[in-house]
């Protein structure tokens, strides 16, 4: 399950403007655009290089899907490498330089396949062909061409162990055994296996061993509140990079020496454990938890952070001077870098805003050629975008939420129709850039405002403790006097506020539409749980392991009944007295169809006004596109029906 300050609105998002009646466009009102523009798939994405920096590989629709594409960069002949008609390949890398690795499941299962396929054509090959089996590909290993690492959960549905792949001969070697308390397991850069992270359900432990003779030994325990997560070992295999909130509330970034505390007593080690850190990095406002680094040079270059953007600090003046000669080539776009050539001098990067999708281009440090490969949506007009601006208010008890604000381009910004969007997760935020939901609610009229919430991540380690247990209550509160905050500052009309979400958000919008139906005209829930007794004991067998540590979060079923019971929306389905559209994938293996099932039923059964829309080839979201466009056009219609959109 799976997002989001108070400047000057009038200022920051230049409101001053002619007035006019809030449900008459203005005579410069942007077009319509199609519903299906918002959501196609995109012309070309993910682009990677291979090693020798001489080809690109990239996704590209072929047959409404997703496949994998190869050009070479000097002559620009293409090749198509991979057929799927029955779901996008969710993800590739290139093995070596002439060979791509990619992942796909069915109907939205989550149980991801991996497979190989030359890049000179030919049937790609099943790595690992096992039904009901979810596999990660943990280790590429670049520098041995005939195998890599994979984990599954072949031999135990609920937990993963880790297997070297031949990938000439697709012998499967098993290589480590998980115990059944590892949830997750770390190489070297030699691709030696080293690390894992154990649970007891609410205490986690670093494992380690200095080589894969040894047996594991635990280094630290500590809570699941505490974050002490490795992030990679340093280039010559002896330090660890963490990232850490042990001793403070903010994630921050640190280097340890695990050997040194090896040899450590237990006793020893733990008191003041965070003492013994080295900072890399820290933000006093935000968590820090990702790192830039150089394969070639072997150094870490940076770190990546989010505040109302995402922002970089560099300790490498080669990299910083890349980051600089790029943002000065497009001042007004944000510029990631996604990945380089072994030698790096070819780049590929992106830039994007809240008004673009993105653009992919090819850089060459040495010659300074620039060439750009794809625009990601070039049928979407960024005159025609709605700007995202970053707003924050106060909660009932005092808390400062963050989030975000997009309104319709050339409307007098009062009075409109509005869809606030809880994100996912909830154990995630929502970061600023392009929002294609918000972009085409916006462009029908509406102010779409995205919070959050306490329980969000980013913001602090007590930050996210707030909402333990406040499903339905305080995190709940925090989406309600978001409304409450865009309503009284004259923005939104109080009788055309709706909620829409997906997952947690799914599940938030059940609640807004159980616990505060006077506040919203409508309700939309997509994949969102309705009784948290039923969702707990469905969850996916893999994340049974971490089954405690939900109970502290949201619940426990038994301790906590009455918590659960108060929360449900299913329980409470006789309050709900707006309409609600509900959408589900029936082979969702996080929210099941269930969920959706019971409240729709219990809806009915109160006699009030619901729409069903589920599609049988599809899980925890609709990733085939003619689903998204079946899905956005109903949504669509119930908003236009219930919040008067506008139609022109």
């Amino acid at each position: 399950m799976d997002y989001l300050f108070l400047y000057s609105l009038c200022l920051a998002l230049g409101l001053a403007q002619t007035p006019a009646l809030a449900s008459e466009p203005m005579p410069s009102d942007p077009p319509l655009i199609p519903v299906e523009d918002f959501f196609r798939n995109p012309k070309l994405a993910s682009f990677s290089i291979s090693p020798d920096g001489k080809k690109l590989a990239f996704l590209k629709p072929w047959e409404r899907r997703l496949n994998v594409y190869v050009r070479d960069i000097d002559t620009g002949e293409e090749r198509r490498l991979t057929s799927a008609t029955e779901r996008d390949v969710a993800d590739f890398f290139w093995k070596g330089g002439d060979r791509i690795a990619f992942s796909q499941d069915k109907g939205g299962d989550e149980n991801f396949h991996v497979f190989l396929v030359g890049i000179g054509g030919g049937e790609p090959r099943e790595l690992t062909p096992f039904d009901g089996v979810k596999t990660y590909v943990l280790d590429d290993l670049e520098e041995d061409p005939r195998h890599m690492l994979v984990s599954m959960n072949k031999n135990n549905p609920k937990v993963f162990d880790v297997y070297r792949c031949d990938l000439e001969t697709g012998d499967l070697t098993q290589i480590a055994e998980n115990p059944g308390n590892i949830t997750g397991w770390m190489t070297d850069h030699k691709g030696r296996l080293r690390g894992a992270y154990e649970t007891d359900g609410v205490n986690q432990s670093l494992l380690y061993r200095a080589t894969e003779e040894e047996p594991f030994q635990k280094l630290l325990t500590t809570s699941f509140r505490d974050d002490f997560s490795p992030l990679m070992f340093s280039y010559d295999n002896k330090l660890l990079y963490i990232a850490s909130n042990l001793g403070r509330d903010k994630t921050a970034i640190y280097t340890f020496d695990p050997d040194e505390f090896a040899k450590l007593p237990k006793k020893d080690i733990e008191p003041n454990f965070e003492a013994r850190l080295s900072l890399v990095y820290e933000h006093p406002e935000v968590d820090v938890g990702r790192l830039v680094s150089s394969k070639k040079r072997k150094v870490i270059t940076g770190v990546v952070y989010t505040t109302d953007k995402s922002r970089y600090h560099f300790f490498d003046e080669d990299r910083k001077k890349l980051q600089d000669v790029l943002e000065a080539k497009f001042p007004a776009y944000e510029v990631a870098v996604s990945d380089m050539d072994d030698d790096e001098r070819r780049v590929i990067f992106a830039t994007y805003s809240d008004k673009s999708r993105g653009v992919y281009y090819l850089y060459d440090r040495a010659t300074e050629k620039l060439e750009k490969l794809a625009e990601l949506a070039p049928w979407l007009k960024e005159e025609h975008m709605a700007s995202m601006t970053p707003i924050q208010y106060k909660s009932r008890d005092g808390l400062t939420l963050h989030g975000y604000l997009t309104l319709p381009l050339e409307v007098e910004p009062k009075d409109l129709p509005m869809v606030v969007i809880p994100h996912g997760g909830p154990s995630t935020r929502d970061r600023w850039g392009f929002d294609s939901e918000a972009q085409f609610l916006a462009n029908r009229g509406v102010a779409v405002l995205q919070v959050n919430f306490r329980g969000s991540t980013g913001y602090g380690k007590s930050f996210w403790e707030a909402g333990f247990k406040q499903w339905g209550r305080g995190m709940q509160n925090d989406i309600t006097d978001g409304v409450e905050w865009l309503i009284g500052q004259g923005i939104a009309d109080r009788k055309r506020a709706a909620i829409y979400g997906g997952s947690y958000g799914g599940y938030a919008a059940l609640a807004g539409a159980t616990f505060t139906p006077d506040l919203y005209a409508c309700a939309v829930s997509y994949v969102g749980p309705s009784n948290l007794f039923t969702m707990l004991a469905s969850i996916p067998p893999y994340w049974e392991p971490l089954r405690d540590m939900e109970y502290e979060m949201i619940g426990d079923p038994v301790k906590d009944k009455a918590l659960l019971e108060e929360i449900s929306p299913v329980f409470h389905a006789d309050k709900i007295n707006i309409p609600l559209l509900v959408a589900q994938g029936a082979n969702d293996p996080r929210v099941k169809k269930a969920e959706s099932d019971q409240i729709v039923e219990a809806v009915k059964k109160a006699g009030k006004d619901v729409v069903y829309l589920v599609k049988d080839n599809e899980g925890h979201g609709f990733h085939n596109e003619e689903n998204r466009f079946d899905f956005y056009r109903a949504m669509e219609d119930f908003l236009r029906r219930h919040l008067s959109l506008r139609k022109n």
